[in-house]
């Protein structure tokens, strides 16, 4: 019964893989082969979501995500984190399973799994948003990375054609200036403008400079991230998006070394990563994923709450390793 359950649950709960599809969601298409990648990444997080959803414990996911090959398998983890949270936040179905995730098999894909737990906020409601599991005070940012990833990947048109931009964030409350979880939301949608734009550089670039002038430095952070974790281009192109950035070159290089990064910590490196961290950040993957670590705040463990004027120190991060990069 136990099993049917889960696969009945499973059933109801799952996004229709053909949502990811790029003629179903409007989006760009480059040419076969990036539309091949886009999809079959969407394809991989679906399944990995369902698989999440009928696993009897989040430990037990894990044989199954390490067998998608290892290009893909970060967005697998994603999913299933996003499915574990989800099923955490639904009344009445209990708690743990996504700390028993980040505790275990995600651990090392804690970049992505975090991102995951940002798609399950989208998805629940707002009153629910205390059962997201989301413990380290440096990472947690990434949830609502996760967060503008899913609205713009979803919700195009209003996220992304027409910029629209929520006037304030009530989560995660406390942690730093009142608008600066709108500025991580951008940086989610600047991720999803490589999908959006189906993985040309130019329409990438002309797509952010639709937006206000004030928003171009964290959308170029998401998409240097997109660009080096899921590739998809030639090296011209990551030369043009390159010289397009302009004056947020320092700011690419340090969401291309956050993608470094987490496919280093994950152990899925592939070759474009380095391609794209050449271009970039003009270094290594593994050089980009060390100014990561030495660039950590002094109180990245435990870094002060609730002082309104404070500049998190996810943004002090960030923006020391683009001084690197400078």
């Amino acid at each position: 019964m136990a099993n049917q359950w889960r696969r009945l649950r499973s059933r109801i709960l799952t996004p229709k893989k053909s949502e990811t599809r790029m003629d179903v969601r409007g989006f760009h298409v480059k040419n076969p082969e990036a539309r091949g990648l886009l999809e079959t990444i969407g394809a991989t997080f679906v399944d990995a979501y369902a698989d999440a959803m009928e696993a009897p414990s989040a430990a037990a996911t894990k044989e199954r995500l390490d067998q998608v090959p290892t290009r893909f398998r970060g967005f697998a983890y994603e999913g299933a984190a996003m499915g574990l949270a989800v099923l955490d936040g639904l009344p009445g179905g209990g708690r743990g399973r996504t700390e028993e995730f980040l505790a275990g098999p995600g651990a090392p894909h804690v970049y992505m799994a975090y991102v995951g737990i940002g798609w399950a906020m989208a998805r629940l409601p707002r009153f629910r948003w205390r059962t997201l599991h989301a413990p380290d005070p440096l990472l947690r940012w990434l949830v609502l990375d996760g967060y503008g990833f899913h609205q713009a990947y979803f919700h195009t048109d209003r996220y992304v054609r027409e910029r629209f931009r929520e006037a304030s964030f009530p989560w995660p409350g406390g942690s730093g200036p009142d608008g600066y979880p709108l500025r991580v939301i951008d940086q989610g949608i600047g991720r999803a403008l490589w999908f959006v734009c189906g993985t040309d550089a130019e329409l990438v670039a002309d797509t952010v400079d639709g937006f206000p002038e004030h928003r171009h430095s964290d959308l170029y952070g998401g998409v240097g991230l997109a660009a080096t974790y899921a590739g998809g281009v030639e090296e011209k192109e990551l030369v043009r998006l390159r010289e397009r950035a302009g004056a947020h070159r320092p700011i690419l290089a340090q969401g291309s070394a956050f993608g470094a990064e987490a496919r280093l910590r994950a152990g899925l490196m592939v070759p474009h990563v380095g391609l794209a961290t050449q271009v970039f950040c003009g270094t290594t993957p593994e050089r980009a994923a060390m100014v990561c670590a030495e660039q950590l705040p002094e109180d990245a463990d435990h870094p002060p709450q609730g002082r309104s004027g404070l500049v998190p120190a996810y943004e002090t991060w960030r923006q020391r390793i683009a001084a690197e990069f400078a």
